[in-house]
């Protein structure tokens, strides 16, 4: 008896560290992105074209402008984008991509929210903008005081714009700017060299960032730069990069910014050496940039060509592999974090995708995925039920042996060994559905939460994010009184459903025969029900479902054992 006292207050102890504990975990592994107040930083004060990598001469002390000011003072000196997916403008000032927006993807589900906003202007709040140019000794290159001369007024699928800046020489610096119907720019810099001296030059390009992403680094997503070179991809913390510069010498790759879901990427010449770098600049901004390590040499009368590329968008699932693939980007897929799981994640989302575009509904298609999961899995299951009715079969035997050598342990464990296997019994046999439904549920929460696919996707009623925790928590009735409940406490309906679903499962089984074991059982589908809460609508929704199947099966194989509902003989 004070063995089992003293295992339940053990159990208790363990309960409310759980209980209590796990909202500060799930803020780490599946936190919600919170916006913080804008804190204004300097930006670099235009000058020439410098070297990758080296901090600005001085800084600009003006005060940081609302970016819509920013973009109005120079409406006139710039190139419309205009594509099905993004919205913008290039500021012919320094040739810069400073100005996107994401059509088809709004900040909330809130009716009337605004798109998603990827890149901003030098001297707004958020600065975030790419750059391309040259590098080379003894040449006057075009810098961000330039104003370039564009060949249009609109950039466009199909129609792309021509950019020419000379410079005293009469050197002739041209970049022809593509965009496809997607996320992809195509860059084609060009120098023609008029005079009767040879030239140096180096192509390169640049990502700005004034702060940190506002979306939160978790262990289950990165979010931060990235480089991925000789064939690897390497997540890199910001917290690294303020320690010191991150290079890598590659032959192709591509460097950028990851957030949750949004992608920036500067991609060199597959073919060519290049350094990629990952920095933090002496005024706290952020750079991801590549130089091409053999320099251009073009001779009088000539004139050479580098095309490189640039991705701005979200990180759509079909079309990084398909980028990656036409285009022979390495590893532009990496840029979503799958992790170890990525063999059963990936096939779990292209499935959950087909069955997604199947019904119209992506609850639904979470609904269907279960059943077909389980369906697969049902003569494991059945293997189960048999392994318990075997198991509840020898219960007085075990009994029986515990009592006889309750004062020699390891006899004990050697009889009990003995008589499995006289009866042929395996006690781990009851353990494989569940240890083959832990991969699966984890491969379903990450597919959930990092691809952009499920963002933003409804169900039914109030459920408007799949993606998302319930939003209708039951403490401050379902919004209506004038207080958000701290995170343990903020339990949805579908929480709600998930604990019972999971207690009339565990009180189909026949009771165990432990007390300890009976108090565990008891408690457990409460204490799963919050810490479930925080995760994905679309999570416990599989795992709803799942239980939902369990009640059938466990029905239907009674039926087939009913040595299961009997009491175990004395």
């Amino acid at each position: 008896m004070k063995e089992d006292q003293k295992n339940l207050v053990i159990f208790a102890v363990l309960a409310a560290l759980i209980l209590f504990a796990w909202g500060p975990l799930t803020h780490w592994l599946a936190p919600q992105p919170a916006k913080p107040p804008v804190t204004a930083s300097a930006t670099p004060k235009p000058g020439t074209a410098a070297t990758p990598g080296s901090a600005p001469s001085a800084a600009d002390t003006t005060p940081l402008r609302d970016r819509t000011e920013v973009l109005a003072a120079s409406a006139g000196e710039r190139v419309v984008i205009d594509t099905p997916k993004l919205k913008g403008s290039i500021n012919l000032k320094g040739l810069r991509f400073d100005d996107l927006e994401l059509a088809r993807y709004d900040e909330t589900v809130k009716k009337n929210s605004p798109p998603i906003r990827l890149l901003s202007p030098s001297g707004a709040e958020t600065a975030y903008f790419a750059e391309f140019g040259w590098l080379g000794p003894n040449v006057q290159l075009p810098g961000r005081d330039t104003l370039w001369q564009a060949s249009a007024k609109r950039l466009a699928p199909g129609s792309p714009v021509t950019l020419t800046a000379t410079n005293a020489s009469g050197q002739r610096f041209r970049t022809e700017i593509a965009v496809d119907a997607d996320y992809m720019f195509t860059i084609r810099q060009t120098v023609e060299n008029p005079t009767g001296s040879a030239i140096s030059l180096t192509p390169y390009a640049r990502l700005n960032r004034a702060e940190r992403s506002r979306d939160i680094d978790q262990w289950a997503a990165h979010v931060g730069p990235m480089a991925v070179a000789n064939g690897a991809a390497n997540y890199i913390d910001y917290n690294e990069v303020d320690k010191g510069e991150k290079s890598f010498d590659t032959q192709g790759g591509w460097a950028g910014f990851t957030d949750h879901y949004w992608l920036t990427a500067l991609i060199p010449a597959q073919g060519a050496q290049v350094t990629l770098k990952q920095l933090a600049t002496a005024d706290k901004r952020y750079q991801a940039e590549y130089a091409v390590k053999e320099a251009f040499d073009v001779a009088p009368g000539k004139a050479i060509t580098y095309t490189s590329r640039f991705f701005a968008g979200a990180k759509e699932v079909k079309l990084l592999d398909a980028y990656q693939e036409q285009l022979g980007i390495s590893h532009l897929n990496r840029a979503i974090d799958w992790g170890w799981f990525e063999i059963i994640e990936i096939p779990i989302f292209y499935y959950l995708d087909w069955l997604f575009r199947l019904v119209g509904n992506f609850g639904v298609a979470i609904v269907l995925l279960t059943i077909t999961i389980r369906a697969l899995l049902f003569p494991v299951a059945h293997k189960q039920f048999q392994s318990m009715a075997n198991m509840r079969a020898i219960q007085p035997k075990m009994k029986a042996l515990q009592e006889r050598y309750k004062d020699d342990k390891p006899k004990q464990q050697q009889e009990i060994m003995k008589l499995y296997k006289e009866e042929k019994v395996n006690p781990l046999a009851g353990c494989l559905p569940i240890l083959l439904q832990i991969p699966i549920m984890f491969a379903l929460y990450k597919v959930l939460l990092i691809t952009i696919e499920m963002r933003h996707q409804p169900f039914v009623l109030w459920i408007r994010d799949l993606s998302a925790p319930d939003p209708a928590t039951i403490l401050n009735l379902f919004g209506m009184l004038p207080f958000t409940p701290p995170s343990f406490l903020a339990i949805g309906v579908v929480p709600v459903l998930l604990g019972v679903s999971m207690y009339v499962q565990i009180k189909l089984n026949p009771a165990p025969m432990d007390e300890m074991q009976k108090q565990i059982f008891a408690f457990m589908p409460w204490m799963l029900m919050f810490m479930m809460a925080p995760f994905a609508v679309g999570l416990q929704v599989y795992w709803i479902t799942s239980n939902v199947i369990t009640i059938a099966q466990q029905w239907w194989l009674y039926k087939q054992h009913p040595v299961l509902s009997q009491k175990p003989a004395k």
